[in-house]
């Protein structure tokens, strides 16, 4: 049937944003299953996998880590900033013993 204008049983509005259709929504859950199964053994697996190949074994954790610690990386910062401020004074007191009248006596 063809769309006819002012038909009601139209969804005018259409899918909501970020609505996923049928087929998107089956792959994901499928997908899920599987990883929720092979989080069951992948510590055994890692294990085992140590045991012949050490190096893989080690290549295999770093990427599993990405998943559960963010990355970290350095900021630089940069900025300016005008100081319009004069030094007024500067007070010295040095504990010697002695007592100084002007800096120039030190």
């Amino acid at each position: 049937m063809p769309f006819v204008k002012g038909d009601t049983r139209i969804n005018a509005n259409g899918r909501p944003k970020g609505a996923l259709n049928r087929t998107s929504e089956q792959m994901r859950l499928t997908i899920n299953r599987a990883v929720n199964n092979t989080l069951s053994t992948i510590q055994t697996d890692l294990e085992e996998l140590k045991k012949t190949n050490p190096e893989k074994a080690l290549d295999l954790a770093m990427k599993l880590m990405e998943y559960a610690m963010p990355k970290m990386r350095s900021i630089d910062i940069t900025g300016t900033m005008e100081v319009n401020a004069k030094i007024q004074s500067i007070n010295l007191n040095i504990v010697d013993g002695t007592k100084h009248n002007n800096i120039k006596d030190i």
